[in-house]
């Protein structure tokens, strides 16, 4: 990409986060939404390959409807109360309209379908992207919404999530749909505290943003895209992949991880509002995602020669050490005991 196309698209991105972020009203929010979306287009178009091209129109006919419905839900609000303020969402309509347009803004189930596609047609930097960044704002608006939400809408969209982010990503073999599934997974565990505890999902939500940055990085370094080649690139890349496996631990929710940190605080919370068997059916469906978790830890580092992969050897090319990398990958494994501070900051 050209560098002067490239900093006009990261500087919109930054812009359409902040405006979307720090608005109060409909329009400035709905402006914000839209800036990212055109922002993002020509970062995942811009290996010109038909793939790359079935996503990028994916993604726009989604997120287009998405900023249509967001619009129409704020006039009905504006019509019914007289006042375009994100806070005071009243209408029931306009409240039900709101929490489908965010859903497919996230990939949050049922509306979650093309989420892992646009992912697979993506690069890894454009995927890290959509999985992280581009997840901020309309995060926000659930944020500044949550005290007008239907609780029960709000807990169904999650199991439902946590469910299909698990099953569906069983049988992938290729690591970004997987991440796709396993982005889905966690969006059902922050939303189903978004009512009750905010600051929890925004959390929850910095937390998977750090995983998933070291987990994208570390898999950029070694150009690894599917699971044969991770078999292979243990052989290039030894310590980069113990540390990802370690990492992938970490996202997989299992102490002593910091990855462990959120769920352990969303179940307690769920626990305290007399929600024992919706925090009960939330752990058991993590062990689903956690089975394709262990499935990469085993493909990246636990498999040793000789290897019995039956597919030709991949070359890499000597990439310089990025130290971010190391940086993120320190936080995402031992920031755990630092969690009184954490819980002090909420």
């Amino acid at each position: 990409m050209n560098p002067h196309a490239k900093l006009i698209t990261l500087t919109s991105l930054a812009l359409g986060t902040t405006i979307t972020t720090s608005s109060n009203h409909w329009a400035t929010a709905w402006t914000g939404l839209e800036i990212n979306t055109l922002a993002i287009i020509p970062m995942i178009s811009k290996s010109h390959h038909p793939r790359a091209i079935e996503a990028t129109i994916k993604y726009f006919l989604t997120q287009a409807a998405a900023s249509a419905t967001i619009l129409f839900a704020s006039m009905i609000n504006a019509w019914t109360t007289g006042q375009w303020d994100i806070t005071q969402l009243t209408n029931p309509t306009s409240c039900l309209l709101l929490t489908t347009a965010i859903a497919m803004k996230l990939g949050l189930a049922p509306f979650h379908l093309w989420f892992p596609e646009v992912l697979q047609g993506s690069s890894l930097t454009t995927a890290l992207l959509l999985s992280t960044l581009m997840k901020l704002p309309p995060i926000s608006i659930l944020l500044l919404t949550s005290n007008s939400l239907n609780p029960l809408l709000m807990t169904l969209m999650a199991i439902m999530s946590a469910a299909l982010g698990g099953w569906t990503g069983l049988n992938q073999t290729q690591i970004r749909k997987i991440l796709a599934f396993s982005s889905i997974s966690h969006l059902g565990w922050m939303t189903i505290t978004t009512i009750y505890a905010p600051k929890l999902t925004l959390l929850a939500f910095f937390l998977y943003t750090l995983l998933t940055t070291t987990i994208f990085l570390s898999l950029n370094s070694s150009n690894t895209t599917k699971l044969p080649t991770l078999l292979t690139s243990w052989t290039k890349t030894p310590i980069l992949n113990t540390t990802l496996m370690l990492t992938l631990l970490s996202l997989a929710g299992l102490p002593p991880f910091v990855g462990f940190l959120p769920k352990w605080l969303i179940i307690q919370e769920l626990t305290k509002q007399e929600m024992t068997p919706t925090a009960l059916t939330m752990a058991l469906l993590s062990l689903l995602s956690l089975f394709f978790y262990l499935r990469l830890t085993y493909f990246s580092s636990i498999t040793l020669p000789p290897n019995p992969a039956n597919q030709m050897k991949h070359w890499y090319t000597n990439k310089k050490t990025n130290p971010t990398i190391a940086l993120t990958t320190s936080l995402s494994i031992l920031l755990l005991p630092l969690s009184p501070l954490i819980l002090t900051s909420i």
